[in-house]
């Protein structure tokens, strides 16, 4: 390929040499001729192409960003491509042409997310492109643009005023997560590279808590689409909405309905703001390349009275759709998914209410790649901890007495992994390791007299029990050496709570796992205090360093970030067809071992986020060990070493040379 400044666009020579961005796969399935109109005279065109092909001529309309759609008549499945500039090969050290098959001008190349470097475009690279004039003279480092931006990022009140209107009295969390959301609109390896070198500085800006402000106020802050908007409006074409979208070649959705974002509840359609946040994480921390990831928000409306009457709400302004409605729509929605990306695409379940939640992970598991991070990811991330706490306290968990604070999907999905943990270890059956586990949900502890009223996830934590109304009561009455708060309501692990736990254990494990921060149960200051500096403590959004008595603890943060980029990455890399709860645990062993000695000296239970490349590998790793050896997978045959593989799957986000 070359720009239209040169002898020629693509030439038969260009495809075959041993220059060529193009493997011998695509130059079979691309066989093509591409001819330039309306070039003679270069000031008045961009350079429109088009694609012949074998089959007849591709048009500029059916062209996505660089990409041909591909269909094999033969085939069940549609929306195959081919990469036309070589952006698939992330880790190749080989020079692109950075122009979709429409040829851009230099202006657009600066607005395009995908390829824009900004100042790092060399001399070499402004003359062939048309950039000359367009950018100062100067040529940086994409290390440089990087310090560049941090420096903005800490003292963010100064660019206040160059705010919108509606944002300029925001939080200062909320302007840098616009900040960031802006960076990636104009320049998206710079986005993943800031994200990547300054992960645990920027995780809670790109994710929770700051996350669910933004989707609070998403309406206000929607500047341009981010991903796919499903209503019910489009019931009966969603396969054609999916098509819309430009990539084609997609591994991981993630999807949502907004009716349980955080601990924020209904959001409706502003809730896209959690399906582009984790996958930011995707990439950021497993190396899922970007063009591989879909955001979705499928719309069935809001029973959020407040967003109802908002000028300002982006969504359907009418009550929800439940019922045989809202199935028929999932139904499409699923089906439109396999057809179009096939059989190995993941789907994961965001934030929907828990009766929809069991419901889809029980309906689709058997059919489709799906996961559940809200169920399967919590729990795993979870389970990591304790298997690290048992460091600290001692015995196995067979030892010891869980006691949750909510039984909602992830309390009800962590306390199942549990359940299963200690199966594995013991050759117990499930059943009985069950009972080693209890509930409180809204209307006290969850007990078998209550069995026939209770929805029929929580029914089989109805164990033998009086009737329990009181969170502090149940503590004294059950005994337990592990507190865990899924509750989705803050300040419920109150004073004489954590005390009653720290009367019973020397080191009680208090885990606060509600997000974001105004709905943990129980703050790190608080835990460490009131337990007189006992407490193995961990929560769901971050908290500060607390110093009592003399001693620093510093609180580890149970974040599902630990585990699904892993697990999503093993099961892209082994061709995996459907989750198995196997995965879920040896991704949570992968993680406990990740936990040093030097981490335990600090009373952390999990790894610092500045490694999480490095574990998402050898979660990735194990969780395609596992996919080989339940015959899951249909990558073969399996390469020999997994972590190395994992590593050479991943996303680099460093800029690539063009032509």
């Amino acid at each position: 390929m070359y720009s239209l400044n040169r002898s020629c666009f693509m030439s038969n020579t260009s495809i075959s040499g041993s220059s060529s961005p193009f493997s011998n796969y695509q130059r079979r399935r691309l066989p093509a001729k591409v001819v330039a109109l309306s070039t003679a005279n270069r000031d008045h065109s961009n350079g429109s192409v088009l694609l012949d092909t074998r089959s007849g001529t591709t048009t500029l309309q059916e062209m996505r960003d660089g990409y041909a759609e591909v269909v094999d008549p033969k085939s069940g499945v549609v929306g195959g491509v081919q990469d036309v500039y070589g952006e698939d090969t992330a880790t190749e050290d080989q020079p692109v042409t950075p122009w979709a098959v429409s040829v851009a001008s230099g202006y657009s190349l600066l607005r395009d997310p995908h390829h824009n470097k900004g100042l790092a475009f060399n001399e070499k690279e402004r003359d062939s492109h048309y950039l000359c004039g367009l950018l100062p003279p100067t040529v940086v480092s994409q290390e440089l643009q990087v310090s560049f931006f941090l420096s903005p990022l800490s003292l963010f009140q100064s660019i206040v005023k160059k705010m919108m209107h509606n944002i300029r009295n925001y939080q200062v969390p909320l302007q840098r997560y616009m900040a960031m959301m802006d960076l990636q609109e104009r320049n998206q390896r710079l986005f993943y590279k800031l994200l990547m070198d300054n992960v645990e500085e920027l995780l809670p800006i790109v994710y929770t808590p700051t996350v669910g402000e933004a989707c609070q106020k998403y309406g206000s802050i929607f500047n341009r689409p981010q991903g796919l908007f499903i209503s019910l409006k489009e019931k009966g074409k969603i396969l054609e909405v999916l098509r819309n979208w430009p990539e084609k070649n997609i591994q991981v959705i993630v999807v949502t309905d907004g009716e349980r974002i955080l601990g924020l509840g209904d959001l409706g359609c502003q809730g896209m703001g959690i399906p582009v946040g984790k996958l930011s994480l995707y990439t950021a921390l497993g190396g899922v390349r970007p063009s591989a990831c879909l955001p979705i928000t499928i719309d069935v409306g809001t029973n959020n009275e407040e967003l109802l009457n908002d000028e300002f709400y982006i969504g359907l302004r009418q009550k929800r759709a439940t019922g045989q409605e809202y199935a028929e729509l999932l139904h499409e929605f699923m089906t439109a998914v396999k057809q179009n990306y096939g059989e190995k695409v993941l789907v994961q379940f965001e934030d929907f209410a828990n009766h929809n939640a069991f419901n889809l992970l029980e309906k689709y598991g058997t059919t489709h790649l799906v996961f559940n991070d809200d169920i399967q990811g919590t729990a795993s991330v979870v389970l990591a901890g304790l298997i690290s706490a048992m460091k600290f306290v001692g015995g196995s968990l067979a030892d010891h007495t869980f006691l949750f604070l909510g039984a909602g999907e992830a309390g009800t999905g962590i306390a199942e992994l549990i359940a299963l943990e200690i199966s594995k270890q013991t050759n117990m059956p499930v059943e009985e390791t069950r009972k080693k586990v209890w509930l409180v949900d809204s209307k006290g502890l969850i007990v078998s007299s209550r069995a026939e009223s209770l929805q029929h996830f929580k029914r089989p934590w109805a164990h033998e029990h009086e009737p329990v109304t009181e969170l502090v009561d149940a503590v004294n009455k059950i005994k337990p050496t592990v507190l865990i708060g899924t509750s989705g309501q803050g300040k419920t692990f109150t004073k004489e709570v954590v005390e009653a736990m720290s009367a019973l254990n020397e080191k009680p494990i208090i885990l606060a796992l509600s997000n974001p921060t105004s709905q943990s149960e129980c703050t790190a200051e608080e835990a460490y205090t009131w337990s007189q500096g006992r407490a193995i403590f961990a929560s769901g959004s971050p908290f500060e360093s607390v110093e009592y008595e003399g001693k620093v603890h510093v609180p580890g943060q149970s974040n599902n970030a630990y585990i699904f980029p892993g697990l999503g990455l093993g099961l892209i890399m082994s061709g995996t067809i459907r989750v198995h709860d196997d995965m879920l645990l040896v991704a949570a062993e992968a993680l406990a071992a990740e936990v040093s000695q030097e981490n335990f000296d600090k009373g952390l239970i999990y790894p610092p986020f500045k490694n999480i490349r490095k574990i998402s590998a050898h979660i990735a790793a194990k969780v395609a060990a596992k996919s080989y050896e339940l015959g899951l997978a249909t990558r073969l045959p399996p390469p020999k070493d997994l972590v190395k593989y994992a590593e050479s799957c991943m996303y680099s986000p460093s800029y690539r040379t063009y032509r």
